[in-house]
C-alpha cells in the first residue's frame, strides 16, 4: 500500500510538471551578445513552426548560466546563451542542482570592438595602449603605479587628445570576461616587468592584468549593449566595448577602432587577423527535451544551414560562421545530443 501511495505521488507530480511545461514557451536566458542571434532564430521559429515563439532574455552570460543551473523543471530556463565557455564553478553549480546532462553548442564567432560615434575622431590603438588606458595599475619606469593617464594623448601623441572614457560591460558579462582575456591579458604581456611577475606568480599577474580602473574612466554600462551604443551617439568623446554584432547593426551611427592597424570587419575576424575574437555558445538542458514542447525542433532550427550557415540569415546580424567542416561536425554532435563529459577548466 505504501509503495502504491509513493508511486501515485510520483505520477501526480510528473503529470503536474508535464502540464506546466505544456503551458509555456521555450525560455532562453544569458548573453546580450548572443541575444540578437537567438531572438532572430526564435522569431523565425515562431513564424514557421506550430510552436510559440521562444522567450529570450538578455541577462548576461554569468547571470544566465546561474539561472540555467538552478534546476530541472518548467520553472527553470531551457537554454543559456554565453559569450564565453562555461566555467568549472558553473558546472559544479549545475550538478549540485541536478542539471547533469548539458549539451554545449558553439554557434560561431564574434569580435569584441572598441567603438565610438561615427562623427567623432577615428581611433587606431594597440593592445598595449588599451591596457595603459584602462588598467587600475600600470608600469611606470618599471614600477607598478596607480594609473596616471587621463587622456588618450597622455599615452601616445598619435592618439586623439580626448579624455579616457569607456563604457563597458559589467563583471557578470561574458563580453567583460572575454575583454579581460583577449585584450587586457595580452596587453599586460607587452611589459617586461609584468612578464617577470607572471613567470614568478601567474595568479598575481592575472589579478593585475584583469583589474580595471575604478576612477570613472571605465563606466559599467549594464548588460544591454544597445544602451552603450546610445550613449556613444550622445557623447562623441567616449568609446564603448561590445560585440561585433552591435557594430554591424549600428554602422550608420558608430564605427569600430582599428586594433594594431586591423579593422573589426567580418572578413578580418573570420580570417583571424583581427585579434580580439571569440567563440559564442549556448547550453541546452537535455532533460527538458522531453518536457518542453518544440525544444528539439528549435535546436534543429538554430543549427540549420539556413540559420548559421555561410549564407544563413544570422550573417546579417553579425555572426561569423564556423568553417564548413567544423560546422558539420558540430551539427552532428548536436543531432546526437552529445553532452559535456568533463568539467571545464
Amino acid at each position: 500500500m505504501k509503495r502504491l501511495q509513493t508511486w501515485t505521488i510520483w505520477l501526480t507530480t510528473m503529470l503536474a510538471l508535464s502540464a506546466a511545461a505544456e503551458a509555456r514557451e521555450i525560455r532562453i536566458v544569458g548573453s546580450s551578445t548572443v541575444f540578437p542571434f537567438s531572438t532572430t532564430v526564435a522569431e523565425q521559429f515562431g513564424a514557421n513552426s506550430r510552436f510559440p515563439t521562444p522567450i529570450v532574455e538578455a541577462t548576461g552570460s554569468g547571470s544566465g548560466i546561474k539561472l540555467f543551473c538552478e534546476g530541472v523543471g518548467p520553472n527553470s530556463p531551457d537554454i543559456a546563451n554565453s559569450s564565453r565557455p562555461m566555467k568549472g564553478s558553473e558546472w559544479d553549480l549545475c550538478r549540485s542542482n541536478g542539471v547533469t546532462d548539458i549539451v554545449e553548442v558553439v554557434i560561431g564567432y564574434d569580435g569584441i570592438v572598441l567603438a565610438n560615434a561615427k562623427r567623432a575622431e577615428a581611433f587606431n590603438v594597440t593592445l598595449e595602449q588599451i591596457f595603459l588606458a584602462l588598467a587600475r595599475e600600470v608600469p611606470v619606469n618599471g614600477r607598478l603605479t596607480p594609473n596616471p593617464y587621463q587622456r588618450w594623448s597622455d599615452i601616445s601623441s598619435d592618439l586623439p587628445d580626448l579624455p579616457i572614457q569607456v563604457f563597458g560591460p559589467p563583471p557578470s558579462s561574458g563580453t567583460r570576461d572575454a575583454f579581460l582575456e583577449l585584450v587586457m591579458t595580452p596587453g599586460a604581456r607587452k611589459f617586461p616587468s609584468l612578464v617577470a611577475i607572471e613567470e614568478d606568480d601567474a595568479g598575481l599577474f592575472t589579478e593585475i592584468a584583469h583589474a580595471i580602473r575604478e576612477d570613472g574612466k571605465w563606466i559599467d554600462a549594464g548588460e544591454n549593449d544597445g544602451a552603450i551604443v546610445q550613449r556613444l551617439t550622445k557623447n562623441p568623446e567616449a568609446l564603448g566595448v561590445f560585440g561585433f554584432s552591435f557594430l554591424i547593426q549600428n554602422e550608420d551611427r558608430i564605427r569600430g577602432a582599428l586594433v594594431d592597424d586591423i579593422p573589426p570587419t567580418f572578413e578580418e575576424i573570420a580570417s583571424g587577423r583581427y585579434e580580439i575574437s571569440r567563440s559564442l555558445f549556448f547550453y541546452l538542458k537535455k532533460a527538458h527535451l522531453g518536457m518542453i514542447p518544440g525544444l528539439a525542433e528549435f535546436l534543429n532550427t538554430f543549427t540549420s544551414e539556413k540559420a548559421w550557415g555561410d549564407e544563413g540569415y544570422l550573417i546579417d546580424k553579425g555572426l561569423i560562421p564556423l568553417p564548413l567542416e567544423t560546422r558539420r561536425a558540430a551539427t552532428a554532435r548536436v543531432r546526437a545530443l552529445e553532452v559535456m563529459k568533463d568539467r571545464p577548466k
